[in-house]
């Protein structure tokens, strides 16, 4: 096998890329705090503290995001869109998620406000990344209707509660990971922590009823293998 070339993101570390792509790996793979994933380093006889797994998340993890986002196929041309509410430190905050009709996270933003003005801001946001769709489902938020119609009028906008049914679905892992991580602290740390969660859950959890078992193993290992190499970007 062909040993991956490693990126010189990776330089001055002293630990190999394999362990700190592991580390970086499980942290945003599975629900676990830093402290599980040192512990779980340590049973493989790796000392490493988690402050150190703290910056490895912080320095690989928007560019292993941002690598597969790059990669990837290009989104369907039918998204759906919805907000929820987030509270931070007893204010509420609005989480903005865009997916399309195949499952895959397009983008999120986390914005203080549940209007118009916010719809607009997200709305540029993932037309500037991958333009115009064709069709994009909304509940019915009068926020959207109006944001598409000043920015994009010609896009079918259907507004329709059960037609959201994919969104949130794709919700649940991040209340998951907000349940485990005792809420998050600034909205800060939510805009840089759910982007790169949402892209590791797409890579890493397949749709694994539509793939046969080598299928599986060998989408898992093209992931692993990402990680190593994603910080050349």
């Amino acid at each position: 096998m062909t040993k991956a070339k490693h990126s010189d993101a990776f330089k001055g570390h002293r630990f190999p890329p394999e362990i700190i792509a592991y580390a970086v790996r499980c942290y945003f793979r599975f629900s676990l705090s830093l402290r599980d994933v040192e512990d779980l380093l340590a049973t493989r006889g790796i000392i490493v503290s988690y402050e150190t797994i703290r910056k490895w998340v912080g320095k690989f993890g928007t560019k292993y995001a941002a690598s597969i986002r790059r990669d990837r196929p290009a989104p369907s041309d039918k998204w759906h869109l919805d907000e929820v509410v987030i509270p931070i430190r007893g204010r509420k905050f609005w989480l903005w998620r865009a997916i399309d009709s195949n499952g895959d996270v397009l983008d999120i933003m986390v914005q203080s406000r549940r209007n118009t003005r916010a719809a607009k801001r997200f709305f540029r946001k993932l037309f500037k990344q991958y333009g115009r769709p064709r069709v994009v489902i909304t509940d019915k938020l009068g926020s959207y209707n109006a944001a598409l119609k000043s920015l994009a009028p010609s896009i079918d906008h259907r507004r329709h509660k059960g037609l959201n049914n994919r969104y949130e679905g794709s919700h649940r892992p991040t209340r998951r990971r907000e349940k485990i991580m005792a809420r998050f602290k600034s909205p800060g740390q939510a805009q840089l922590f759910l982007p790169v969660h949402d892209q590791v859950q797409t890579v890493f959890r397949p749709r694994r009823h539509n793939l046969s078992a080598p299928a599986n193993r060998q989408s898992r290992s093209d992931a692993c293998l990402m990680l190593i190499v994603a910080p050349a970007v």
